[in-house]
């Protein structure tokens, strides 16, 4: 459903059927946007090399149509701002990591070496999730937090009795 969200809305040529569009998102409201929303998530979640041209663009129509978020909701103020970060942030990842190196096992780490807090790892996981997560999450690092998004090549692993 998400997916025929994002796909309806990118398939949207015309200056009429983008306004027509934008009345049916306003006329249902927080549900409608919300609609888009998680659309354009999944989809930049689920982006591979070839789709992140397309998705600039679509992320760029999704601004232009429904310029102001917030009348939406207060906490899409900057959602625009979010969702082109974590774009960019999974442009760099998928730019960085040929496509012949990304079989295997990833993890992403989260850490602030400067307090006392304990370390996020989120191991075990596909190419595409662990891409998807430090996209997620690296627009919010804060002050000397830090974020790793790494292949394991050996693991050692053992299950208490």
């Amino acid at each position: 459903m998400l997916h025929d969200t994002y796909a309806e809305f990118s398939s949207l040529e015309s200056a009429e059927a983008e306004a027509a569009y934008q009345q049916e998102v306003h006329a249902e409201g927080y549900a409608g946007f919300r609609r888009l929303l998680d659309g354009l998530t999944e989809a930049i979640k689920a982006a591979s090399d070839r789709d992140i041209p397309e998705l600039e663009k679509v992320l760029a129509k999704a601004a232009r149509l429904f310029p102001e978020p917030v009348r939406f909701s207060p906490s899409w103020e900057c959602i625009w701002a979010e969702l082109g970060a974590n774009l960019a942030a999974k442009k760099h990842v998928l730019s960085s990591i040929a496509a012949n190196e990304r079989t295997g096992e990833w993890q992403v780490i989260m850490d602030n070496p400067n307090v006392v807090r304990e370390v996020v790892c989120y191991p075990g996981l596909e190419f595409q999730d662990a891409a998807w997560l430090y996209a997620y999450f690296r627009p919010q690092l804060e002050k000397s937090e830090y974020i790793r998004l790494q292949k394991i090549q050996t693991v050692i692993q053992e299950l208490g009795s």
